[in-house]
């Protein structure tokens, strides 16, 4: 592993506050690598938080396999050049599946404001990195891994559960299992059930919630904190037992329908066989009395 040099790279960023969507800075070279920084003035995935992201540049065009290794901060300064903001150091491994790291939660919007550190609208950040190691291209098995906060997953994996420290940073505080195999099973387990809690509450069965709900104690039991899962598994069996019933009312409602339409129907039947039934026996009295009426041969 080469270390090469520390490199710090600063842009400012004009009328701030009237900015919407992400700000990209230009692109800089650091450890013979291409970086550029993202600046997220409403927030990325948590709102009402600035976040600030180092991204590889032009990573598509890249070999397959390519990775890079760096330690990094960010620091904000006013249009003074004072320093209002400074990071600790982060280091990340960037691959083909995750072209950025950076920091989700900066500062508050609301803080950013009230404490006039934005001064004369004008944002200056600096970002300081230290290339620590370049691959450029590496045979791919799609079983590469990488450790997120003690836990080692797929590389498909890292965004997904960078995002669950990043929203629930206490998760895993209390987490028991040790062993690495272990816990790659139960974070695997997590994301099977985060998955399968995005589905509409209809898709589910009976059995289908019964059984979630089994699997979310004994993921807890390990020592996840997932009150919020627990939350979101309660919203989805509420809405579900709502939707059951309204379900069986219509069931209800339609079976009573039909019913009332072969009653109907049986009404009509009886209706018509009583007429017919009437009509018979009149003309059997219609024939009695034409008989009765019929003159009588006298005997010659």
């Amino acid at each position: 592993m080469e270390d090469h040099k520390p490199t710090t790279f600063t842009f400012e960023i004009d009328n701030f506050s009237e900015k919407e969507t992400v700000i990209s800075s230009p692109t800089f070279s650091s450890g013979g690598c291409q970086w550029y920084a993202n600046v997220y003035p409403k927030g990325n995935g948590i709102e009402d938080h600035l976040a600030v992201y180092l991204q590889v540049a032009n990573y598509g065009s890249l070999q397959l396999g390519w990775k890079r290794r760096a330690k990094f901060s960010f620091v904000l300064l006013n249009q003074s050049g004072k320093e209002f903001y400074k990071s600790t150091e982060l280091c990340n491994l960037y691959c083909a599946q995750v072209s950025g790291w950076g920091i989700a939660k900066v500062l508050t919007l609301k803080k950013l404001k009230e404490k006039g550190f934005v001064e004369k609208n004008k944002l200056i950040v600096k970002v300081q990195v230290q290339v620590l190691e370049v691959v450029n291209e590496a045979e791919v098995t799609g079983n590469e891994t990488m450790n997120v906060k003690g836990f080692q997953v797929l590389y498909s994996q890292v965004v997904q559960v960078s995002w669950i420290f990043v929203n629930h940073p206490d998760i895993a505080l209390n987490f028991k299992p040790k062993s690495h195999l272990v816990k790659t099973t139960y974070m695997n387990l997590l994301l099977k059930l985060i998955e399968k809690l995005d589905k509409p509450p209809q898709s589910f069965s009976e059995t289908e919630l019964r059984n979630t709900r089994t699997e979310l104690v004994d993921l807890t039991q390990t020592g996840f904190k997932l009150d919020w899962l627990k939350e979101k598994l309660d919203e989805i069996s509420l809405e579900w037992k709502k939707t059951s019933e309204a379900s069986r009312i219509q069931e209800l409602e339609q079976h009573n329908k039909n019913l009332k339409a072969e009653l109907n129907k049986e009404k009509i039947k009886s209706a018509t066989s009583a007429a017919k039934v009437l009509w018979l026996e009149q003309t059997v009295s219609n024939l009695k009395t034409k008989q009765n009426k019929k003159p009588k041969l006298s005997p010659n």
